[in-house]
């Protein structure tokens, strides 16, 4: 039976784990291991999404937060490594661009396992970004390139993917997938006043919250 090890650790990966774990539970003949590396650890960021949204119990629970970004990349690397040469997963799928997305593709390269990326090609065009930085070499070392918008596509033939024996698929953005799929159960919150019309925004990234 093919064996896929995923790999998560940020809310964003939660989120579209949901859909794209939910499908592969569907699916006949695949069996799924779900690696969970840590990098988002409380209840907010972590331990809600599984509730709400679905998602399968990690199979594997590293705890590996904090610390300066190679530090966190590169004892993720390690243990990552080390459930890779355990479980034998037939392909290695990584999410986004966090550290736990480079850590995981580099250490199912170095192994010679297969990597999907799903968010393949997406650019700030900022390499201040570490995020920037994570999403351009895991495209690099991924053979599967899974992008959400022609744009992404365009972004990887434009770096000479065109070229290479990388498969690039646009096949969707996952996030709207999520979005759809829960929308029934959404609802508002117990005693809220919330306006017909309303538009929701999230400030997350440092170059959003850091600089006044």
């Amino acid at each position: 039976m093919p064996r896929i090890l995923t790999i998560i650790g940020a809310r964003p990966q939660f989120i579209k784990a949901s859909v794209v774990s939910r499908a592969i539970q569907q699916t006949d003949g695949i069996e799924e291991i779900l690696l969970h590396t840590g990098q988002h650890f409380d209840a907010n960021m972590s331990e809600i999404f599984f509730n709400q949204l679905g998602i399968p119990r990690p199979n594997i629970q590293l705890d590996i937060h904090g610390g300066s970004h190679g530090e966190m990349t590169g004892r993720m690397l390690i243990e990552i490594e080390r459930a890779l040469l355990e479980h034998k997963p037939d392909r290695v799928v990584v999410y986004g661009d966090t550290n736990s997305t480079l850590a995981g593709a580099l250490a199912a390269a170095k192994l010679h396992i297969p990597v999907a990326h799903v968010e393949a090609g997406l650019r700030s065009f900022n390499m201040a970004m570490p995020e920037e930085i994570n999403r351009i070499l895991t495209d690099q070392i991924s053979d599967l390139l899974l992008c959400p918008t022609d744009t992404a596509v365009k972004n990887l033939n434009n770096e000479g993917f065109a070229n290479k024996s990388a498969k690039v698929c646009q096949v969707g953005d996952v996030m709207q997938d999520s979005a759809l799929l829960f929308a029934e159960n959404a609802v508002p919150p117990a005693g809220g006043d919330i306006p017909a019309n309303f538009i929701l925004a999230t400030l997350h990234r440092a170059e959003n919250t850091d600089n006044p």
